[in-house]
């Protein structure tokens, strides 16, 4: 019998792995942001994990500590990075039309 611990090792490796090969494989931001932050989810999964001491044991709080914190700083990231795209993105958009009107 797998233990619960191990189980949600396991798929915390797994959404790691899964996360990983979107990253390297998508070359847009939004699908690469979002496969990071598949990445974060199973790597806090794995700090849950490990804190976790069975049903009559008191679970670590320091690494519950660490994933709160972890998913703040997630979540303020992914916002930064996608109003950095977005902005990127409409300074793209305004030099290629600044460009098309030179040519013409």
């Amino acid at each position: 019998m797998i233990s619960t611990q191990l189980l949600y090792s396991l798929a915390g490796v797994g959404l790691f792995a899964i996360g990983l090969r979107a990253t390297l494989l998508h070359h847009l931001l939004l699908p690469r942001l979002l496969a990071l932050n598949v990445c974060g989810a199973g790597v806090f999964l794995i700090f849950i994990a490990v804190a976790y001491a069975g049903i009559e044991g008191m679970a670590d709080p320091v690494p519950h500590a660490l994933v709160l914190t972890g998913i703040v700083v997630a979540v303020s990231a992914t916002a930064m990075a996608l109003a950095l795209g977005r902005r990127l993105e409409s300074k793209e958009s305004e030099t290629m039309k600044s460009e098309a009107m030179k040519d013409e």
